[in-house]
């Protein structure tokens, strides 16, 4: 009788991997989902959900980042940024199976993803205080933590 192929991991890889990857991979899933969402919906629903914000907070429809929206969501722009988010998702989603199968790259590639978001988290933070941006910059903080000490243990 035959054994199964099992996964034997690195023995260097942080055990911090798995959490990662599964956080990583659920955001993959969102984004496929909203992918597949703007695809399905099309610009319609996208336009009467700008021109409700713009009447509800009483802005001038032809100012303004509503304003600049209102006059770019077309179906064009819609498929373009359906393939971006679709993009991102299957990235993330790359990332997590490289994470769970303690893969270098993917400590690599998750490493300086995260750490790209640290600048706009701290931003974030001094421009709306809160738990929120606490937690989310905490967060960043200790992902980039957990995969730079993984590949920091893989050199040694």
């Amino acid at each position: 009788m035959t054994d199964a192929p099992h996964y034997n991991p690195d023995p260097h890889a942080h055990p911090g991997l798995h959490v990662i990857a599964i956080f990583e991979a659920a955001k993959g899933v969102l984004a496929l989902f909203a992918a597949s969402g703007l695809e399905l919906l099309g610009p319609a629903p996208l336009l009467r959900w700008v021109n409700e914000l713009t009447q509800r907070f009483q802005l001038d429809p032809n100012q303004g980042a509503l304003g600049w929206l209102s006059n770019t969501i077309n179906p064009d722009s819609v498929h373009l940024a359906a393939a971006v988010v679709f993009a991102y998702g299957i990235l993330r989603l790359v990332e997590a199976w490289g994470l769970w199968r303690a893969k270098a790259w993917a400590s690599w590639l998750g490493c300086i993803s995260a750490a790209i978001y640290l600048p706009l988290d701290i931003y974030a933070l001094f421009r709306h205080p809160g738990w929120m941006s606490v937690g989310v910059l905490l967060i960043n903080l200790i992902v980039v933590a957990v995969l730079a000490r993984d590949l920091v243990k893989r050199r040694h």
